[in-house]
């Protein structure tokens, strides 16, 4: 059995592969980080699923000026084949310009000994506006 400590770490490596195949401006390997019914449940938005889906939602994110996505892990609860992370985000736009923070939980499976997101729900830190 793998120990709680080592899946928070293949975790960490996971969220480094994500964070710099978005920085690249990479949506289709975004999207293939991702199970085959993986699915974002974006704020203000209906459910976004399977591959072709998240590469889309990743290409517009890409597109409205998103240029990097920063990931920092709080928790990680290791359920053998499946993780629960719970996390912060910081979004970056050109010149390093903070766009927003908030916070997310992922479920990840491990899918042939590597951890893909399967759920992916977050939602920022401003206020609601009035």
């Amino acid at each position: 059995m793998v120990s709680s400590e080592k899946v928070r770490e293949e975790i960490a490596e996971a969220n480094e592969l994500f964070m710099a195949t978005y920085k690249r401006g990479d949506a289709a390997g975004v999207a293939a980080l991702y199970t085959e019914k993986g699915q974002v449940l974006p704020p203000n938005g209906d459910f976004v699923t399977g591959r072709e889906a998240l590469r889309k939602y990743w290409q517009g994110a890409m597109e409205a000026g998103i240029k990097e996505s920063r990931l920092e892990i709080i928790e990680v609860e290791d359920h053998g084949d499946t993780a629960i992370e719970v996390s912060m985000y910081t979004l970056v736009g050109e010149g390093g310009r903070v766009l927003g923070k908030g916070k997310y939980i992922v479920v990840w499976k491990r899918v042939a000994g590597q951890w893909k997101l399967h759920r992916d729900i977050f939602n920022s830190n401003a206020p609601v506006a009035s």
